[in-house]
């Protein structure tokens, strides 16, 4: 639905957005996340034709951003940071004046109609005839997204949907996002990791301006994560020497006590699973076995590994996440900056 090929955006000397190519598939929810001022923004910007690329190509729904600017626009919805509300227009009336703007083919009704299903479905109905300039930060959020939404469009950009938003919006604002998936294909712009944890299929991870992975949390956790690393509690004995005895097992070390239990943090070789090995030296010898499960890299991890220059080295090693990166086509030009 999103085909993004080595797209760069330069302010004179600055690069914000260098070489970055992705894709996002039909009805899925991409999170595009990276510290503040890493390119996220500008990346939105120049997805929804807001401002033109220095270089590169992006199409959205099988039409090119650059050479056909007004049918790739008609089918993306989009919802900046700061929704774009008129503060003396009754929310009713804002999403009215937008439908004008955005749905010309269809008949007075019908727009009245559209109004009243958007509403609905961002849940704004009950404050329809308050005006925008009154609403909560929470409330403005949806009405901004039903604005997105008003013109049914294929592919909608959520640039920090819930940014100042408090615990309870967030929840109501991240369920109303996943629903949205499957009719929608969704990029959702963030710099909060449990936004994308909690709501996005896929990740892309950008940092100063370039895409550093693009992959699932899962899969991006896997590609870290050098050695397995278990953890084990035990009770009835001290184990660290008979769990290092197991063949595969790397490191031992001890982590903490829990009464008479102890807990283990256990290295294996990587891609070899010694969970059953590990049990049986346990059982085997009599102890208990309280608990056994695989030591996996938070999202926060993952992310740090990625945009802090401490692990650049580290992350080179490891080697460098597959990126589907699209092939360029023969003669495809850049377009000019602004």
């Amino acid at each position: 639905m999103i085909e993004v090929q080595h797209l760069t955006k330069r302010y004179g000397p600055l690069t914000a957005v260098d070489d970055v190519s992705f894709r996002v598939e039909k009805g899925e929810i991409l999170g595009f996340l990276g510290p503040n001022g890493a390119g996220k923004t500008t990346t939105m910007r120049v997805l929804t034709g807001y401002m033109p690329a220095t270089e590169g190509r992006a199409v959205v729904a099988g039409f090119d951003l650059f050479t056909h600017p007004i049918e790739a626009k008609r089918r993306i919805g989009y919802l900046p940071e700061t929704p774009p509300l008129y503060p003396d227009m009754t929310v009713r009336e804002y999403l009215a004046f937008v439908a004008r703007i955005k749905t010309p083919g269809l008949s007075a009704a019908d727009r009245v109609m559209r109004v009243a299903h958007v509403m609905k479905r961002a849940r704004t109905d009950d404050v329809a005839d308050r005006h925008c300039g009154k609403l909560s930060k929470g409330y403005r959020q949806r009405v901004g997204l039903a604005q997105a939404l008003i013109h049914d469009p294929e592919v909608l950009i959520l640039d920090e949907p819930t940014a100042g938003l408090d615990p309870k919006q967030i929840i109501e604002t991240r369920d109303l996002i996943r629903s949205l998936a499957g009719d929608h294909t969704i990029v959702l712009s963030t710099h909060i990791l449990p936004e994308v944890a909690q709501t996005c299929q896929r990740v892309v991870i950008i940092n100063k301006g370039r895409v550093v992975a693009v992959d699932t949390p899962d899969n991006l956790t896997h590609q870290l994560e050098g050695a397995a690393t278990l953890y084990v509690l035990v009770e009835g004995g001290e184990a660290a020497e008979a769990l290092g005895s197991v063949p595969g097992i790397q490191h031992v070390s001890t982590m903490e006590r829990h009464g008479t239990a102890v807990a283990y943090e256990i290295e294996a070789e990587p891609h070899r699973d010694v969970r059953r090995d590990v049990a049986r030296a346990i059982v085997d010898r009599g102890w208990g076995l309280l608990e056994l499960r695989p030591l996996r890299l938070s999202l926060e991890e993952i992310f740090l590994q990625l945009t802090t220059e401490e692990s650049e080295g580290a992350s080179a090693n490891a080697g460098p996440p597959p990126q589907p990166v699209l092939p360029a086509e023969p003669g495809a030009a850049g377009v000019p900056g602004a």
